[in-house]
């Protein structure tokens, strides 16, 4: 692929500018990685319009309208389509599947209720993720069983399970466990709109409980859960409440950059 910046469509150099990103775009696996870490490092995981009641769309140009433009975060049927947009028109063969989320699930098997993305560079595979809250790889897994991924003091592998299909499992506390699960099943766009219901709108639905707010630093991670703010550091962990609205909306716009304005 040309490397060539002027080649790219506006809205794709938007986009690289949002989260940062200056680097090559030759379809490589470096880039690849680099490109998502920059993403993970840019645009904040969200719920805030769920609890607003404010229905998502997963039109890609709402989508492009609210992340790129207005400079918002989403969860992960909204992170994972624009991501794989902009990967797409980088030249990645990009194919979309639905996974089950095991990680702290406490009724399992869980539902299928999360979207994963499968990237083709050069003659590998890699699941590729920014659309999770919680810590997740920062850098693309290579679709090799067992295959061993350190990442900055993290650990995950891809086994594969008769049922459940890949199954990424991270490492936490000396022993494997369980983070998400999918089958090779490609999925097309209106495949998500009932599972994006269901975790809008279901009573039972984690999304519609608490605020879930994230980003990853170069420290560390800022997070909210339900109205504490948790600044993650080198040096700690700095937990606050915000006593006013004004004080809440300093805070979103301070650590994720985020106005709901």
């Amino acid at each position: 692929m040309n490397d060539s910046r002027h080649i790219l469509k506006a809205e794709v150099r938007a986009y690289l500018e949002r989260i940062g990103y200056e680097g090559p775009v030759d379809g490589s696996a470096s880039a690849l990685a680099a490109i998502q870490e920059r993403h993970l490092h840019a645009v904040p995981y969200e719920n805030l319009d769920i609890l607003r009641r404010r229905p998502l769309s997963l039109e890609l140009h709402d989508l492009y309208e609210k992340i790129v433009v207005r400079r918002r975060g989403g969860y992960c049927f909204e992170l994972n389509a624009l991501f794989g947009w902009l990967l797409r028109e980088l030249g990645y063969p990009v194919t979309d599947y639905m996974a089950r989320f095991w990680r702290d699930e406490p009724n399992p098997p869980p539902k299928r209720r999360h979207q994963v993305l499968k990237v083709q560079a050069g003659d590998d595979f890699f699941l590729c993720d920014v659309g999770v809250g919680g810590i997740v790889p920062r850098r693309p897994i290579q679709m090799t069983e067992g295959l061993e991924h350190e990442q900055g003091g993290e650990c995950y592998r891809l086994e594969r399970d008769s049922y459940y299909g890949w199954m990424l499992c991270e490492l936490k506390h000396g022993q494997w466990s369980r983070l998400y699960s999918f089958t090779e099943e490609p999925q097309l766009p209106k495949d998500f709109i009932m599972a994006t219901y269901w975790c809008e709108n279901s009573p039972d639905s984690i999304f519609t409980k608490d605020a879930m707010v994230a980003l990853r630093t170069l420290e560390g991670r800022n997070t909210i859960a339900g109205k504490e703010f948790r600044i993650f550091t080198s040096e700690g962990v700095k937990a606050f409440v915000p006593q006013t609205m004004e004080e809440y909306s300093e805070a979103l716009r301070t650590y994720f950059g985020i106005s709901t304005e």
